[in-house]
């Protein structure tokens, strides 16, 4: 399952930079996590990065979006290739100068 925020959030800005998939950004009011993009952390960490540093506990499983470990895997896979393809077609930082 992709994880989702709840209006329980305090806009405290501690879970969006923990995010490896870059899933989680500002919405109108409160943070949300794009379930595009979100892998629970599969891949990158053993638990979700935003579920550890929240401090009010307003992230959980989104039922909406219910994925098997494997699709989890498979998400994060996708999602590192692309990465990594956007990457290749960049010129290194000391040329952008």
């Amino acid at each position: 399952m992709a994880l989702m925020i709840t209006d329980e959030c305090i806009n405290c800005d501690v879970c969006e930079p923990e995010c490896p998939n870059d899933a989680i950004y500002m919405g109108e009011e409160i943070y949300e996590i794009d379930p595009h993009k979100c892998t629970e952390c599969v891949g990158h960490f053993d638990e979700p990065q935003c579920v550890q540093v929240c401090p009010v506990a307003c992230i959980p499983k989104n039922p909406a979006h219910v994925e098997s470990q494997e699709t989890l895997w498979q998400k994060f896979e996708r999602l590192t290739a692309a990465k990594a393809a956007g990457a290749e077609g960049k010129p290194p930082a000391a040329a952008q100068a």
